[in-house]
């Protein structure tokens, strides 16, 4: 027996990173998944890797139409839901407040805040219909603490960490749990893209940034989802609206 046989999953981001390593371990627990992305080619290539145990569905989690319509794919080619992992983001524009234009501002929200929000809306239906579930949202050390960088990105995942307590609170009388991860550096596409931004030596920029956390180094893809198969399974059900911080003792400082 899975930790997951029977339930259905559905991750936002899952082409690639930290999406495309929870997307294969909430199926090796036993979960059938749906990858949401916009990356067609990687999506449809860990779907195929995966089998029976996966589709890919195509969609921009900041266009609220795209979303209806690749949740009520999933659960018509699946039957039900009963994880949804939202986490797609992108960490945008790295200027100072004074710099930034609205429209950097903007596209940040739109992906980081909107995309939870549309995904949630239109999840509660079929997670209702299935007797309750699971809400994962993927926010960040920077839900928690400040930095002197990103502000777009840093204010997402604050109102990420509160959207998912509010919606704890308001869908506990459903069954259904909601959660955030606060994920500390991970070595993805998305930070290494960060890191060569500064320019300089990415490799050193790679150990300066592991020396923040007190473990020493940065984590990977998958210290993330197996907090994601956690708080999928049924052992976490007595948690929602719990801040699951998975960092090295980056905010412990």
């Amino acid at each position: 027996m899975g930790r997951l046989d029977g339930k259905v999953a559905l991750v936002t981001g899952g082409a690639v990173g930290i999406g495309a390593a929870c997307v294969a371990r909430l199926a090796e627990a036993g979960a059938k998944v749906a990858i949401v992305d916009l990356h067609d080619e990687p999506g449809g290539q860990l779907a195929a890797r995966l089998g029976a145990a996966a589709r890919y569905f195509h969609a921009d989690v900041a266009v609220e139409s795209e979303v209806a319509a690749a949740i009520a794919a999933a659960v018509a080619a699946f039957g039900r839901l009963d994880v949804l992992v939202n986490n797609a983001g992108i960490a945008g524009t790295n200027k100072p407040t004074h710099e930034l234009t609205e429209a950097e501002w903007d596209r940040v929200q739109a992906v980081n805040v909107k995309g939870v929000f549309f995904c949630t809306k239109h999840a509660i239906p079929p997670l209702r219909a299935a007797g309750g579930g699971s809400i994962i949202n993927l926010s960040s050390i920077y839900g928690l603490v400040g930095a002197a960088d990103s502000p777009p990105y840093h204010a997402s995942k604050g109102a990420v960490r509160l959207m998912s307590k509010t919606d704890a609170m308001l869908y506990a009388a459903d069954r259904i749990r909601v959660n955030s991860i606060h994920p500390g550096f991970i070595w993805t596409p998305m930070v290494e893209q960060h890191l060569a931004s500064m320019g300089g030596d990415p490799a050193q920029h790679r150990r300066e940034v592991g020396a923040l956390h007190p473990l020493g180094h940065m984590g990977e893809p998958d210290d993330i989802a197996w907090g994601v198969v956690y708080l999928a399974s049924d052992e976490s059900k007595f948690v929602t609206g719990s801040e699951l911080v998975i960092d090295g003792g980056y905010t412990c400082h």
